[in-house]
């Protein structure tokens, strides 16, 4: 028999268009991890319910336009499974199951529950859903066995929890679930346009779908270095809003010259933005060009998603006969 693969599984919300902070962030990750392993990637459609239950028109069109933008950034759906979570119905299934022997006083503590109820004022987070996503996101996972789940340095506690169920399960009725282990992403600092975090509900982000003209638009009145009020002022790149850009898309022989030319005043925030903008374009021409061939053939896009669905429902439902079997259902 074949060696099997190592697994890795990750998903995301349909919540709105995906911005450069997400291609850093996330989708960077998943093009690398899908040439290193087996790789399910899921459109978690559910878990945008726990906090946009009450609007969800756009929700269809999130999902396709959100799977639009990972392929065309490079998830290959040749190399990956991708998939609708609310698709898969053992997924409620498991997150019930999971449920049941998973304390309240573990979700209770689970810092993002208590920090978005506190910053996120415009919506009720009261809601069961809300409190009980960590098992939902906890059935996502363990379905699939994997052995690595990429995350960032804050969804550490997040992963901690569903490494917990996992051995509450293993210890209650037999071992069936791996602990998976965390895949570190990379930090990528992007910040918004104004400075604050980049992020759809600031409008000030930079979106993977934006025309090459609207993204310059958006970059000529992006803040930099707030104390350089003219050219002949020496800047400081730490400080500034842009520079942590170029340390993601410049190589670094430039960004050593922008460095030098803003500390020296002798490369202003236009000549800045401008080789910012020409790097920009580097990265999103193509991509979008993949875009523009998935919005001319949209049965492209449902296609992928029903594979993906089909190749999920498989190994899924090997895991749920193994787990009703142990549990004696």
């Amino acid at each position: 028999m074949d060696t099997p693969r190592v697994r890795t599984v990750s998903g995301m919300r349909p919540t709105g268009p995906l911005h450069l902070g997400h291609y850093f962030g996330v989708l960077k990750n998943w093009v690398a991890m899908q040439e290193e392993m087996e790789a399910f990637f899921f459109v978690a459609d559910w878990h945008a319910l726990t906090s946009d239950y009450a609007d969800t028109s756009n929700l269809r069109a999130n999902i396709l336009e959100m799977v639009k933008d990972w392929v065309a950034a490079g998830i290959d759906p040749q190399k990956c499974v991708i998939f609708r979570q609310s698709s898969i119905k053992t997924h409620a299934e498991l997150s019930l199951l999971l449920s049941m022997i998973t304390p309240v006083s573990w979700l209770e503590r689970n810092p993002t529950y208590k920090e978005q109820q506190q910053e996120i004022t415009a919506k009720d987070l009261g809601n069961a859903g809300f409190l009980c996503y960590p098992v939902l996101m906890a059935a996502d996972i363990l379905m699939y066995q994997p052995r690595w789940v990429p995350v960032g340095q804050d969804q550490l506690p997040h992963l901690e929890l569903t490494r917990e169920i996992a051995r509450r399960f293993n210890h209650l009725y037999g071992e069936v679930f791996p602990e998976p282990e965390a895949r570190l992403t990379p930090a990528a600092k992007c910040p918004g346009l104004d400075g604050r975090k980049m992020s759809k509900s600031y409008n000030n982000g930079i979106f993977l779908r934006d025309s090459m003209d609207s993204a310059a638009q958006k970059i000529k009145g992006m803040f930099t270095d707030k104390n350089r009020l003219r050219k002949t002022d020496p800047g400081n790149p730490d400080i500034c809003n842009l520079f942590p850009y170029h340390v993601l898309m410049a190589d670094p022989e430039q960004q050593a010259e922008i460095r030098e030319g803003c500390t020296r005043a002798t490369l202003g925030c236009v000549e800045c933005k401008a080789m910012f903008l020409k790097n920009l374009a580097e990265l999103l021409e193509p991509l979008q060009t993949r875009r523009s061939f998935l919005d001319h053939n949209p049965d492209i896009v449902h296609e992928i998603i029903q594979k993906g669905n089909i190749q999920a429902r498989k190994v899924s439902a090997r895991t749920m006969n193994l787990v009703r079997k142990k549990m004696g259902l």
